[in-house]
């Protein structure tokens, strides 16, 4: 079965390390990891290409890893300040694949490099347990880990696509999906793009003080 995986650009070796590590263990589990730009390709946008791949898949594999690192800054400037230092996010891409997933009720494994800010959906208070890990392959074999990922394939396996009609998907559907969620999950996910939206205001007022 495929499986969605959401990660960026390996920054360095060891991350591509890592991120192969991952695939293989998927593999080895006989499920089909799919990642845009990395072994999906498509002439279709990349938000579209992303619903549309999600369509075809049974679960969801989000790999955070470090892309932006800040020593120091500012959050809520002009405003309630508090000081950051040692900011490190992931690609944006995580926290928006993440709730697309989630909103098509997909099996979600988060795996998320220590150091990061836990913030959006990179938080263990939804419906997943967020693994904290160092981006090695070592990681990948603690009972705890072997453990989590063989209950995620449980679901995955379990997972039934909603029936669909035969047009395309649009980024309207995601709404629509928005819309039917229970109220509690409509929170979080709002809550997320809330974050999503003020960590891009943060940045750029890092970034263009």
């Amino acid at each position: 079965m495929d499986v969605f995986v959401s990660v960026g650009v390996a920054a360095t070796p060891a991350h591509e390390e890592f991120i192969a590590a991952i695939e293989s263990r998927l593999k080895a589990a006989e499920l089909a990891p799919k990642t845009v730009g990395r072994n999906a390709f498509s002439s279709d946008a990349p938000l579209k290409h992303v619903i549309d791949l999600m369509n075809e898949c049974h679960g969801a594999v989000v790999i955070a890893l470090e892309r932006s690192s800040f020593p120091m800054g500012v959050e809520k400037r002009a405003g309630k300040e508090t000081p950051l230092e040692n900011v490190k996010l992931p690609t944006i891409w995580n926290q928006t694949e993440a709730v697309m997933a989630y909103t098509r009720g997909l099996p979600l494994l988060v795996i998320a490099q220590k150091g990061l800010k836990s913030e959006g959906l990179l938080e263990s208070k939804y419906d997943w347990n967020v693994q904290w890990v160092e981006p090695t392959e070592a990681s990948l074999a603690t009972p705890a880990f072997l453990g989590i990922f063989e209950s995620w394939k449980k679901k995955v396996v379990a997972y039934r696509p909603p029936a669909r009609s035969a047009e395309p998907r649009t980024v309207k559907d995601l709404w629509d999906l928005f819309l039917g969620l229970a109220p509690s999950h409509a929170w979080s996910i709002a809550g997320a793009f809330v974050v999503i939206v003020s960590g891009a205001f943060a940045l750029g007022a890092k970034l263009f003080p």
